[in-house]
């Protein structure tokens, strides 16, 4: 394909995503499922040249980490995080709190509140519950370790109490070392870049309407490089079937 219409090609695609942002990796796997077939090296050089690669952040100097081991487990379902941050809307600022599985980086509960008490932090919890676990009963998630802050609303008792009751383990990130709760963050720069700072809301009913949407369009677009550009669902559909298979 010549550069010109390949050139085309990434414009179709950069317009068609439901995401703001995506590099020229994500661009080269979209072209691939359409068929295109062409070396990410191209695509990165056709994207600088005609200024459509994404605007990128300069990390500065680091020192020694805290943490260094990894957060990545081998399978769904056993470490999720959960982290929050705050938007505005038309009633005034709100609460937005998120859960992450950890091993296929999907959203597994979203919530918005005017408040940001510990009880409205377990309502992404609860969300993923009811999805992957059928309900809520007594030590029903046992296995599962939920990687949170230490934000009062997390180590609050009543939230400590519902992981206990559902058999869920706490599992804290190391204090001042934010990569150990990596996924949820990086999840929620996501979601900023692509609804939070891009909309606006008149209350915060409509912001939870349109988190709950946002859910499912990440879900089921979002591609994820370390799964070979799958997306979450395929990634933890996969698995499972796999796992039932095996049993």
């Amino acid at each position: 394909m010549p550069d010109p219409e390949l050139v085309e090609a990434i414009r179709a695609v950069l317009v068609a995503s439901p995401f703001h942002g995506e590099g020229h990796r994500k661009v080269w796997a979209r072209l691939r499922m359409q068929g295109v077939r062409t070396s990410r090296r191209r695509v990165l050089r056709l994207m600088r040249e005609h200024d459509l690669l994404a605007p990128s952040r300069v990390g500065s100097p680091r020192g020694p980490r805290n943490h260094d081991g990894t957060i990545i487990p081998d399978t769904v379902d056993m470490m999720w995080g959960t982290d929050m941050t705050t938007t505005w809307t038309g009633e005034g600022q709100a609460a937005v709190f998120v859960a992450v599985d950890h091993h296929s980086a999907g959203c597994v509960g979203l919530h918005a509140a005017r408040r940001g008490t510990r009880f409205e932090a377990l309502e992404p919890l609860r969300q993923g519950m009811r999805q992957h676990f059928g309900g809520f009963a007594k030590g029903i998630a046992a296995g599962l370790a939920l990687r949170h802050d230490h934000g009062s609303q997390y180590m609050s008792d009543a939230f400590q109490g519902e992981l206990t009751f559902l058999g869920i383990e706490s599992s804290p990130a190391f204090v001042r070392a934010p990569e150990g709760n990596g996924c949820a963050e990086r999840f929620i720069r996501t979601l900023k870049e692509n609804l939070l700072w891009v909309r606006t809301f008149d209350t915060v009913e409509q912001l939870r309407q349109a988190l709950l949407e946002f859910r499912r369009t990440y879900n089921s677009t979002w591609l994820i490089e370390r799964h070979g550009f799958r997306t979450p669902d395929a990634v933890r559909q996969n698995q499972l079937s796999t796992a039932a298979l095996a049993a």
